[in-house]
């Protein structure tokens, strides 16, 4: 049976042992020694070797004159070959169709440094297993995480990206020209999906880019992200939102470790742990407590936890309990937004949390408050002119429930799950203060 038409997968090829098929891939390499010619052609799923006796005919003369990642259709047939390190086959071929070919030298090799490499980002993952193997992974990861958001009754939504006023405090935004006016790109679904809880809609989830003007050189900053929100109405305390989370991030987690659980270990050298829950909590007092016994900020003066301070309680945490996860509970006033609700007996304090995974902040949540007259208070108390915000304050004046939610950077998540060093390798097309391109 000839299968010279519709294309044969390279990681189907033993099922067509026997056979003349039809492969389409990238040459990988090519070997012309002096009596035989061996060309490796890849595609998504594998390496196939195609070897040719030379006999001085046209597809001798056609094979010699290939270049490494052109792109070629071959017809062959499919040989058993132990010797073979690729799987024990080898295609013996007919003819060889060059459908694109490559020019020569390429601009990188596997000795190219990171800047470069994203110059050339489509050949730098074409190139690379490792590479193609994160957007699977990523794949099934969002997969896992709106299979448990739906199962929850979550409506996935899709909010607007441009905004006539300057979200939340109106920093970090790029502003545009829009026809006449000016727009600022989203720095978050927040309002939006705050606006959608109000609308009715019980539970909310977004998976979209997310804008940030910040001037950030570091591994884990891009000023283009991919944001996954989620807003849940009728809760009882923040505490809803941390088991949602938690719970979900096993469900996807688990997805992961069953479909890539293995091509993960072989190519990135790392283990995809489900986690068990709950995940530890410890309120931002606790951890700073902990933190200033070790050594860290010692004079007493840092509100926040910078990435040392992450770092270190996520150690802290593993070391005790075995869990890369923990959850940053209850952060001061002062550090979050005016619509984060606050406990009644600590105006000081917020009913917030961030996630840490491996000490790298992937999420920040919190319950919201809902009532009208104490967002004006709290707006007020931050110095905030709430004339731009009114459609958005609007949303809590006639009936809004308690609610919630979060939101986590997809690529910041991808990063430590894979043990990547940097964001720019978690991202298609990375976008930082000095990338536009390509």
């Amino acid at each position: 049976m000839i299968h010279t038409t519709s294309r044969v997968l390279v990681s189907d090829l033993r099922e067509h042992v026997g056979e003349t098929v039809s492969i389409s891939g990238w040459v990988n390499t090519l070997r012309l020694q002096r009596k035989m010619q061996f060309v490796l052609v890849r595609d998504h799923t594998g390496i196939a070797q195609v070897t040719h006796k030379r006999d001085d005919g046209e597809l001798e003369e056609q094979l010699e004159h290939l270049t490494t990642e052109s792109a070629v259709r071959l017809v062959g047939r499919v040989v058993d070959n132990p010797i073979v390190k690729l799987g024990g086959l080898e295609i013996i071929p007919e003819s060889v169709e060059v459908l694109n070919r490559a020019e020569t030298p390429l601009p990188i090799d596997e000795h190219t440094g990171m800047e470069q490499r994203l110059d050339w980002r489509f050949l730098d993952i074409r190139r690379r297993p490792a590479a193609q193997l994160m957007f699977a992974v990523q794949t099934t990861f969002e997969q896992g995480m709106r299979e448990y958001a739906y199962a929850q009754g979550c409506t996935e939504m899709h909010t607007p990206k441009l905004m006539g006023t300057a979200s939340e405090s109106g920093a970090e935004v790029f502003k545009l020209g829009y026809f006449d006016s000016s727009a600022y790109l989203a720095q978050s679904p927040q309002f939006f999906k705050q606006m959608a809880i109000s609308a009715g809609i019980d539970r909310v989830f977004e998976i979209g880019p997310v804008f940030r003007a910040e001037p950030s050189f570091t591994s884990r900053h891009a000023t283009e992200f991919t944001g996954v929100d989620a807003e849940l109405a009728w809760i009882s305390d923040v505490e809803d939102v941390m088991v949602f989370e938690e719970e979900m991030l096993a469900h996807a987690l688990t997805k992961v470790a069953d479909v890539h659980g293995e091509a993960v270990r072989e190519l990135f050298g790392v283990e995809v742990v489900v986690p068990q829950t709950p995940f530890p909590r410890i309120t931002m007092a606790e951890a700073q407590q902990i933190l200033r016994t070790k050594g860290w900020d010692t004079d007493g003066v840092k509100e926040d936890l910078d990435p040392e301070g992450e770092r270190g309680i996520a150690a802290h945490i593993r070391e005790r309990t075995g869990h890369e996860f923990v959850f940053v509970t209850h952060y001061p006033t002062s550090i979050r937004p005016f619509y984060h609700m606050r406990p009644a007996d600590r105006p000081d304090l917020t009913l917030s949390f961030d996630l840490l995974w491996k000490g790298l902040e992937v999420t920040t949540g919190a319950q919201r408050e809902h009532r009208y007259d104490v967002l004006l208070k709290q707006a007020a108390e931050k110095g905030m002119n709430t004339e731009p915000l009114q459609d958005y304050l609007n949303a809590f004046r006639f009936g809004c429930p308690p609610h919630g939610g979060l939101g986590m950077g997809l690529g910041r998540v991808l990063m430590v799950m894979l043990g990547l060093n940097s964001i720019r390798e978690a991202t298609f097309l990375f976008r930082g203060p000095n990338r536009l391109t390509p």
